[in-house]
């Protein structure tokens, strides 16, 4: 069976694998969630990941190289992923469903 998300640039076996485990199974579901709910699902399930991940991510989104995303771009995606780690938990689930 051939997995979708390796298709996507910017991910390989180990995010795929750890998207997987985080029960993102698709590029719908990743799109679904977006980049800093997909990464935020990777974190919490104790994967050791870095900012590249978030930033390869939201590169698989726009189907662009995660270094090509400008200093602008990668410090919104940081801001927002602060902003929501900063939220109560119950917004967060809001967020998320939306």
């Amino acid at each position: 069976m051939e997995d979708e998300l390796l298709r996507m640039k910017n991910l390989g076996k180990t995010s795929a694998q750890w998207l997987h485990a985080s029960g993102i199974h698709s590029a719908a579901d990743l799109r679904r969630l977006g980049a800093i709910h997909a990464y935020r699902a990777v974190r919490t399930r104790g994967f050791r990941t870095s900012k590249t991940l978030l930033y390869a991510i939201e590169g698989a989104l726009l189907d662009r190289h995660w270094c090509e995303l400008s200093h602008e771009a990668k410090a919104s995606l940081n801001q927002q992923l602060i902003g929501l780690d900063q939220k109560p938990a119950e917004l967060r689930e809001e967020d998320r469903k939306k």
